[in-house]
Formats: structure tokens, sequence, C-alpha cells
């Protein structure tokens, strides 16, 4: 029947909210010229019974969805209230009903547009296309779907991976949006290569093992499709306060009728009682908190999260691009006696200029954000994934790998280390690390004062550089070398303990299922990783987990808006 009622009596317009808007909006305006205007009654009375009609059809089909989801929503009074309105001929009561109803579908509608317009942009980080090599070595672009497993494909430098393979030659990659491995990572030949890792270095070959659709940034999208299927219906605030106003409404309008015995009082009673801060206040509230967010960075989807964020009691933190900066930064300069960190760094600098190395871009960064001038190199050869060679300033440069027996001056313990050499002799290492964001403790901290009762530090990188953000931050809860079926598991554990509704923020490929299936998904989305994009509610567009702290400010004051609305809106018309 509903399927029947759908298809037939909810043409195109009616089924947009911008349209149903249009059409209600027209049949008050017209209806209210042809009576006052015009005086011509019977016309202006069929066109606001049009006006109700128009919006009385979608709000039942509303209603029957809303039941199927076992929830009973603000739609019901006014459905009652149009279908007295017309029974008893209160034909312009009809017609303000229903485009009281228009009103709060367009305000649901923009928001979700409004998001998506600003989320569009981020959501096509897996290449549509891959660079077939042919046996006689020519190069042919092909559509992912049409990649067979023993294909020969080309990864060019900056491209991402498209499908999991085993590597022809070494390769420089990183794996951070899936493994939480903040450095990049050098594989060597016939070493296993994943789909969604980052070509860090020199363009290289890999043979398919697993075609699209079986690949590893394929299994994750599964277990994001899966967790989101699972996940509970959430049952919005408006819908709650409308199982306790309706039956009050309903009653009070019946014994009107009754004491009366005139039915027209009874329709009185239901226009007066139709929710209108419910359709319009509560949605008023949540779009304008939708919008405060996205201006302070945070892209909010739908209402319902905001509900749930304002009620946030658990906090699950990915480390790589969350609460550190996601990739290698120098840390420390060490150089020997006659050399200052200023030259070194210019020297190598100036050779990795000509380098698509990921490291060797940060180099050549930090030398420009010190002002330093980098000079002209000549013979510049690259070691695949190793080393840069070349003259500079007439002296023979290499900066790359450092040696396996470093001198006492150069002893220093960080996860990415670098040389180097003049004429062969080691003049300073350069250690990288992945910084912690300058207001990720700060977070941590506005977050405790906001109620958030429970924080977990989630990742996949190695339980030591774990448990040194987690000791920095003073987070007592940490979980390392998780994979994306640990993260989702985790967020299982924790909504099972019931303690307020839990968050997950993550940036990568491998939080995409967690943030799926927690009752509120968080991306940082400034470098525009798809997956977790897309299975987040919220997405971070600016490069500062700062912004989940003013998102749930935001949050709070919008239910706090709302339910003022609401309840002063129904105290008003119960009175």
């Amino acid at each position: 029947m509903i399927a029947i009622v759908r298809e037939y009596l909810m043409p195109k317009i009616f089924k947009s909210a911008y349209g149903l808007l249009f059409l209600t909006s027209f049949a008050l305006i017209s209806g209210v010229l042809l009576k006052y205007g015009l005086s011509i009654n019977f016309a202006a009375h069929f066109i606001w019974a049009l006006g109700g009609l128009a919006g009385l059809i979608p709000a039942i089909v509303w209603f029957i969805d809303e039941l199927k989801d076992r929830q009973i929503g603000s739609d019901v009074l006014a459905i009652f209230s149009i279908i007295a309105a017309l029974a008893t001929k209160e034909f312009l009561a009809a017609a303000v009903i229903g485009l009281m109803l228009a009103t709060g579908r367009v305000l649901e509608s923009w928001a979700e547009g409004e998001a998506d317009r600003q989320l569009k942009r981020l959501i096509d980080r897996i290449p549509k296309q891959a660079t077939r090599v042919l046996s006689n070595g020519d190069l042919e672009i092909v559509e992912l779907e049409q990649v067979k497993v023993g294909d020969r494909i080309l990864v060019k430098s900056g491209e991402i991976v498209p499908v999991d393979g085993k590597l022809l030659e070494s390769a420089f990659v990183d794996q951070s949006a899936l493994t939480g491995e903040p450095i990049p990572v050098l594989l060597a030949i016939d070493e296993s290569v994943l789909s969604g890792s980052v070509n860090a270095g020199n363009n290289f070959t890999f043979e398919v093992t697993l075609i699209s659709s079986q690949s590893t940034y394929s299994g994750i999208i599964s277990m994001v499709r899966n967790s989101q299927t699972k996940s509970a219906a959430h049952v919005k605030v408006a819908n709650k306060w409308a199982l306790r106003f309706v039956p009050i409404a309903l009653l009070v309008s019946l014994i009107a009728w009754l004491v009366s015995g005139e039915i027209s009082r009874m329709v009185a009673v239901l226009v007066i009682a139709t929710p209108c801060p419910l359709i319009l206040a509560v949605p008023i509230s949540l779009v304008s908190g939708m919008s405060r967010a996205a201006k302070n960075g945070a892209v909010i989807k739908e209402g319902t999260s905001i509900e749930k964020l304002a009620k946030a009691g658990t906090i699950l933190l990915d480390k790589t691009g969350t609460l550190t900066h996601g990739g290698p930064e120098i840390m420390e300069i060490i150089t020997s006696d006659g050399l200052t960190k200023h030259m070194a760094l210019q020297i190598a600098a100036s050779l990795d200029q000509y380098s698509p190395h990921i490291v060797a871009k940060t180099l050549v960064r930090a030398a420009k954000l010190e002002g330093l001038q980098l000079i002209a190199a000549n013979e510049v050869v690259e070691s695949h994934g190793k080393e840069v060679s070349g003259i500079v300033n007439g002296d023979r440069i290499r900066i790359g790998t450092p040696p396996l027996q470093l001198p006492k001056w150069a002893q220093v313990d960080y996860p990415l280390i670098v040389a180097l050499h003049i004429n062969d002799e080691l003049v300073a290492i350069f250690g990288f690390d992945d910084p912690i964001r300058s207001d990720s403790k700060v977070t941590i901290d506005n977050l405790r004062n906001y109620g958030v009762t429970q924080i977990a530090l989630i990742t996949g990188d190695t339980e030591s550089s774990a448990l040194k953000v987690a000791n920095e931050l003073g987070i007592e809860n940490v979980y390392s070398s998780a994979t994306p079926a640990n993260k989702l598991e985790i967020v299982n554990e924790f909504a099972a303990k019931k303690t307020g509704f839990v968050v997950a923020v993550g940036d990568g490929i491998n939080d995409a299922p967690a943030l799926a299936a927690a009752d509120v998904g968080v991306a940082m989305g400034a470098k525009g990783v798809s997956a977790a994009s897309e299975a987040a509610d919220i997405v971070i567009v600016e490069d500062s987990i700062s912004h989940l702290v003013s998102a749930i400010a935001i949050s709070k004051l919008a239910m706090r808006k709302a339910t003022q609305a609401a309840f002063g809106g129904m105290g008003l018309a119960v009175m």
C-alpha cells in the first residue's frame, strides 16, 4: 500500500522537500489573494484544500516509514490536524499546517545538502584507473575493473596504489592511511604492496595479486558497509517529545469534543496543538548548530549527530594524523664540527629539491621555512628509496640512508634517520618523527571539561610510539598495533558499556570501519581520505583536532536551544 502511495500519489515534486515547499507556499498565498483580494471564496478554499493535501500525502508516507523504524514522529499530530481541518472545511488551517510540514523538511534537506556540497571534494581518493604496462613496454590507461591478476601496473610518484600486488622493484611507500605508521617504509622486491598506500618515492611497478573487488581497500569498505547496516537506529529528539505530547493533545481534543458536543472545538484544539515547536523549532536549532559547526571547521552531516555529540561519553582517538601531524617532520639536526645546522639543511635541501621522495620534500619545506636560499645541483642521481647524490658548490653530496655504524656525535633515537655526506664524509644527521599536534593536549583537557568520561588512544602504530604519545597527552587507555577489524571490535566493546554515546575519531582508511560503527564517527578530512570521510558522521575539514571540541560545544548549545523552544512551544499550546 505504501509503495502504491509513494509511486502514484507522490509525484516527483512531492518527493522533493523544495518542491513540496513551493506547492504549499503557492497554495497558501494564492488562496489569500483569491479570498481577500478578489473575494472568490470557492476558489480560495479549493486551493487551500489542495495545499493541505500536498502536506498530508507525504506526511502519511513519512509517518509509515517512521513506524517501520518503531518510532512515532512529530508529524502524526499534523496528519490528524489536516484531516480534521479538511473534514470540517477549515481549509486555511489545513494549508498552514501543510506549509509548516514542508518548511521543516526543507530545513533538514538544506542541512544535508550543504554538508554534501562541502564534502564533495573529500570523497574521491582511491583511483578509478590504473596504468598497465604491456608486454612490449607500452603503457595503457585502463579502468580499475579491467585490471586482472598477473597484470603489471606502474605507480608514479605521489600516486595511490590501486590494487594489491607484489613489487617488481623496491619502493618507498607511505602506508599511514592503512596501518597508522606515520613514517614511509622501504619495501623490497617481491614484498607485498597494499591498495590505498601512497608512492612516496620514485615510480615503481608491481604485479597484481588481487583484483580491485578483493583488495585491502575494498575489504575495508565492505567492513564500513556492514558496520553502517548493523548500527542501531537513533530516536530523534523531536520524536521523543512527540511520543509524550501527541497523546496529551489527542486526549484534550477528544475531551473538548465530548464536553462541547461540537467537532469544530476538537479541530481547533488539534490545529492549535499541532507541534510547530517540534516540526520547525527543533530543526531550526539543529540546522543552526550544523551551520555554526561548519563555519568552525566541522561539517556535520545529520541533525541526529548533533544530538549524540551533545551527550558524548567516550572518545576513541586515532594517533597518526589525528593527535599527530601524520607525516615525517625534522625533529633534530646534529652536525659535525665546522658545519652549522642551517648550512647542513641548506645543502641537503638543495640536493633533495630534485627528488619526489616524501622525506626530501620535508627537508626542502623546512629549508624554505627557515628562509634558506637553495643552490642549484648538478649530476643528480637517485638510488631508488636509498639516497640522492650530486654536486653542490663543487662538492660531492649524498643524502639518504645512514651507515650501520654511527660515530658518537651522531647517536640519535628517531623512527627515521637521514645522513648527509660531503665528499664521502658524514657531516650531519637528521632525525625525523611524527610530532604531536600543538593543540592535542589542550583538546584532551577540554574534552574532559565537556563531560567526556573515557578517552582512549587506538592506533595501528607500534606500542612504544603509542605509549609515548599517550603519556605526553595524559591518555590512560591505549590500544596499539590495531588492525581495522581490531578497531571495530574496540568500538563495539565501549558501546556495550553504555557510558554515553561513543565518538570515534580518525583520518585513515583503516579507521573507516570504526567510524561507521561508532555512534558518531569523526573524520580528519583535511587531506581528503575518502573512506574515512564517507564513513564518518562529521568531517573536520581543517587540519586541527581542536575543532572536535568546538563541535561538541556547539552541539550542546544547539540541543539546549532546541529543548527550550520545544518545551516553550508545547507549554503555550497546552495553555
